[in-house]
């Protein structure tokens, strides 16, 4: 098991998470660094947000991408009208590339759903030449990420179930300060630097907040998706009025922060 984030519909996770790695990846890329000509590596791909930005911010001769869900590599094939670009589904913590192919390989919103974060980083300097740049973002789950604890906390004053996801979503790997940092310099990187990216979240209504989470979409559909029907209902009248906030159902902004950490491959 090399990913933890579920995934049913790409439409499901465009409108849960694609449409803010959208907004998140060039600032990703801003602080990762891109030069033209370079061949670069995207680890864990999705469908395509950093992928496509890559392509668009540089004139790069070669942009490969891989991605642990047939789903995601199927829909970024689909759009993919690029000749540089190369989709193909993989393991980020056995990539199928040979040692120092790529100037750099980068992991937007990934690691974090890597049970062997550790390794994937490792594997991630393996295909980089001397000198190229490994480079990662993560969502900080516990602390920057108010729109989501905003349903997790909710749904942990309601059932020891709630506590238990509570835990889980805000403990996941490589989510708490420094902890990249120490990973990328164990992982034998140099120069590493950590910083953080901060993006906002627009949605135009609950439905438009509520809808992926109720189809199972990531890790907040999946437990949903465990709720009988009257917990389902309970759980999400109360997110519901978490959202609305005692105002009439509308837009909401939230901030959030996402952890950013670069290294240089020795």
């Amino acid at each position: 098991m090399t990913s933890s984030f579920t995934v049913h519909d790409a439409a499901g996770y465009e409108q849960l998470m694609g449409r803010w790695s959208r907004k998140l990846a060039p600032l990703f890329i801003d602080f990762a660094g891109l030069a033209d000509g370079e061949k670069i590596l995207d680890v864990g791909c999705g469908t395509g947000s950093l992928t496509f930005a890559l392509a668009s911010t540089a004139n790069l001769s070669e942009i490969a991408a891989i991605d642990y869900s047939p789903v995601f590599v199927e829909e970024a094939n689909r759009r993919n009208t690029d000749t540089r670009i190369k989709i193909r589904q993989a393991d980020a913590c056995a990539l199928p590339f040979e040692n120092g192919t790529f100037d750099r390989a980068l992991a937007l919103l990934v690691l974090h759903f890597v049970p062997e974060a550790g390794k994937a980083v490792a594997e991630m300097r393996r295909v980089v030449r001397p000198g190229g740049v490994v480079a990662a973002a993560v969502w900080d789950h516990l602390g920057g990420m108010p729109g989501m604890r905003m349903m997790v906390d909710t749904v942990a004053a309601l059932s020891e179930g709630g506590r238990q996801l509570r835990a889980r979503y805000c403990f996941q790997p490589m989510m708490q300060p420094g902890e990249m940092n120490r990973t990328f310099i164990e992982q034998g990187l140099v120069d590493v630097a950590e910083t953080q990216l901060m993006i906002r979240m627009d949605y135009q209504s609950f439905d438009d907040y509520w809808g992926p989470i109720a189809a199972g979409e990531g890790p907040l559909g999946k437990y949903v998706a465990t709720l009988d029907a009257t917990e389902r209902a309970r759980t999400e009248a109360a997110v519901r009025d978490a959202y609305e906030a005692g105002r009439p159902d509308g837009p909401r902004s939230f901030a959030n922060i996402a952890w950013a950490c670069r290294g240089i491959v020795p």
